[in-house]
């Protein structure tokens, strides 16, 4: 099924930097680390745009232009981080609402909203999007609130803040599962490597699930398998063509 879909929310370049640490800093209690490789990778809304195309739909992208980078510094060999620098986070530009008009939405069969609240979209935004656009929106966001009238994708931590109840929500529980009207559904359990994009993952494969379904608890056992392939492997990761053929089989 050829799907158009688009994203809409923050956008980051996702860096890891792995490295060794052998010996102290001789003038400060510090371990020494040094590189060995770097990895980047699109994050937040780039992610969900790169794993929804990886399903084999087609997917635009509406984001900031100048992205935020979060750079990680971790071992080689365990994969512990020993910090995460985030620069670029001031001053992110706002989304240009004018071109969001009812025309515009029409080219597309589904709208996806990945939205880590650093200022490209407003609330006002996330609520007219939800009014104009005929077909389903679904969202990822951690704004305290949000419409009725669409899917809500949330972590367990951010249902807990949610100002008003809604009715689609799904609540992503990290390696329990996720619940949805109040059913539960359990997660895959394999060896969790990264937890770094895994919700971006589980929101793309979750549009993918619903729009060839349309039925959300399918989506979602499609979601928890693909979050699954994700938390297995270091970093930002995009499913493989081998990934997609084994989550959907």
């Amino acid at each position: 099924m050829c799907i158009r879909d688009r994203v809409i929310g923050d956008a980051c370049i996702d860096e890891f930097v792995y490295g060794k640490c052998t010996r102290l800093c001789p003038d400060a209690p510090v371990p020494v680390f040094i590189p060995l490789k770097t990895i980047r990778n699109g994050g937040m809304s780039k992610n969900v745009q790169a794993n929804i195309k990886s399903l084999g739909f087609e997917c635009d992208i509406m984001c900031q232009d100048k992205l935020v980078h979060k750079t990680r510094y971790l071992d080689n060999y365990t994969n512990h981080v020993f910090i995460r620098v985030d620069t670029g986070e001031n001053g992110i530009e706002k989304l240009d609402s004018s071109i969001l008009t009812k025309d515009f939405l029409s080219k597309y069969e589904v709208i996806i909203i990945s939205d880590y609240n650093k200022g490209f979209i407003t609330q006002e935004e996330i609520f007219k999007l939800v009014e104009w656009f005929d077909g389903p929106v679904i969202i990822d966001s951690k704004k305290k609130v949000l419409p009725e009238g669409a899917f809500i994708k949330i972590n367990e931590l951010e249902s807990k803040t949610l100002e008003r109840s809604l009715t689609d929500v799904i609540v992503t529980k990290g390696g329990e599962g996720a619940e949805y009207n109040n059913k539960f559904f359990p997660a895959e359990k394999v060896k969790v490597r990264d937890v770094v994009g895994a919700g971006d993952t589980f929101l793309a494969a979750l549009t993918y699930g619903y729009m060839n379904h349309n039925d959300m608890e399918k989506a979602i056992h499609i979601a928890n398998k693909a979050a699954a392939v994700a938390v297995s492997h270091p970093g930002t990761y995009v499913l493989t063509e081998e990934d997609v053929n084994e989550i959907l089989h």
